[in-house]
């Protein structure tokens, strides 16, 4: 049975108003948020809570960060939106920001982050056609099973939760799943000389922060290149310091022929995401083949530069690496029979709930949030935990206190 919890009338009266007036495609936590600031959010009721979600990893630079917001409000008072029927002031600053940033040569922007992976297939399958010369309407990409890279139809055609895809079909064809962090199966599936890509998480999120054998990507990188097929990662959650790297990639030195980038691009702002790639591949998009009326837009390009550099100049990265280490060994020093398995890497991290109720993850947040701290469960007995990378070592044993107190409840 899932926990509930006293909710005030403030509370309430929003809950109503989204059951009355909203699709019922999510299952929030029963809090109403209405304020944010650093690592912290406050309730309709301004009760304070620490965020340990941090908008799935789009809020790494904290809660209406000050550089973000004053960069969002100068460019939203001189510019909002061009379309790229025309050019702005803007987009090529950015690109020339972001290109140089990452080391690409070219980049496509978009909006959300299912528009990038949906824009990073198109690009891989035209470089096939083009490039590779796979036989037309032929080409194939592998991706790893328990994946997640968005909800339209092309992306759950080749999700393995069957909850995502019920009574949506048909499907998108061209796709093959293997096991995740099995390099033997990647081997195999590479033979297929219309094999084009490889796309894949560093680490699922989704999934409960799966984090793959040491190795695992620096191989996967080179069984591609000698395949010819492209690696493709999505970095969308993993990506901009989460993990104590500015990519993931990065902790086995891995340059992902194209990166898939957003979420915290835009430090929580607006929806903004980047495809990177070098030109053989880019520039096999030619104009009227792929775009986006929002993508590009000024205040979008503007938001980006300065959510990377406030990245860099608060050194965000290395705040995630060594807090990160110190939270998984305070959870393991926990000794709590009901943690299966703590692990993540920086700031990314999941535990793995045992206990015969399969609710007990939910109602385990339940009482963290009762306590002063959010998080959510993912596939019923997995608990992520991902604040904003400015938190503190006192406060990230603040929450462990938190974590303690909520987990001796059950």
């Amino acid at each position: 049975m899932q926990a509930t919890t006293h909710l005030t009338s403030k509370t309430q009266y929003f809950l109503e108003k989204e059951e009355l007036y909203g699709a019922h495609n999510y299952h929030p936590l029963p809090v109403v948020l209405s304020k944010g600031a650093g690592v912290f959010v406050w309730d309709v009721d301004d009760k304070r809570y620490y965020d340990f979600l941090s908008g799935y990893s789009a809020i790494n630079q904290g809660h209406c960060h000050p550089r973000i917001i004053e960069t969002f409000i100068e460019q939203a008072q001189r510019l909002t939106l061009t379309s790229r029927a025309f050019h702005n002031d803007v987009l090529g600053e950015y690109e020339e920001f972001i290109t140089k940033f990452f080391g690409y040569d070219k980049v496509l922007p978009m909006n959300t982050g299912v528009e990038a992976v949906e824009t990073g297939l198109k690009l891989a399958r035209r470089w096939g056609y083009e490039v590779k010369g796979v036989p037309h309407n032929k080409g194939k990409i592998i991706v790893c099973e328990n994946n997640f890279h968005g909800r339209t139809i092309s992306v759950i055609s080749f999700s393995s939760d069957e909850s995502s895809k019920k009574d949506f079909g048909p499907f998108t064809p061209g796709f093959e799943a293997i096991p995740y962090n099995d390099i033997p199966a990647l081997q195999a599936a590479l033979q297929d000389k219309n094999v084009i890509g490889f796309m894949v998480e560093p680490i699922q999120g989704e999934a409960g922060v799966v984090v793959p054998d040491e190795g695992y990507l620096a191989k996967a990188a080179a069984m591609c290149k000698e395949a010819n097929v492209l690696l493709i990662a999505d970095e969308i959650q993993t990506g901009l310091a989460r993990t104590g790297k500015m990519l993931a990639c990065d902790h086995e030195d891995v340059r992902p022929d194209i990166v898939l980038l957003g979420k915290a691009l835009s430090g929580g702002t607006m929806p903004v995401s980047a495809v990177l790639a070098d030109d053989e591949i880019m520039l096999t998009i030619k104009p009227g083949d792929h775009g986006s009326t929002y993508g590009g837009n000024p205040i979008a390009c503007k938001v980006a530069m300065t959510s990377l550099q406030v990245l860099v100049d608060e050194k965000m990265a290395h705040n995630s690496a060594v807090l990160g280490a110190h939270f998984r060994k305070e959870l393991l020093a926990l000794n709590n029979p009901h943690i299966s398995i703590v692990r993540g890497k920086g700031l990314f991290n999941a535990i793995v709930i045992n206990h015969p109720d399969k609710d007990t993850a939910w109602d385990i947040c339940v009482a963290m949030k009762q306590n002063g701290l959010l998080a959510k469960p993912t596939h019923g007995d997995r608990i992520r935990f991902a604040p904003p990378l400015l938190i503190t070592r006192e406060q990230i044993d603040e929450c462990i206190g938190i974590i303690k107190k909520s987990m001796e409840s059950l």
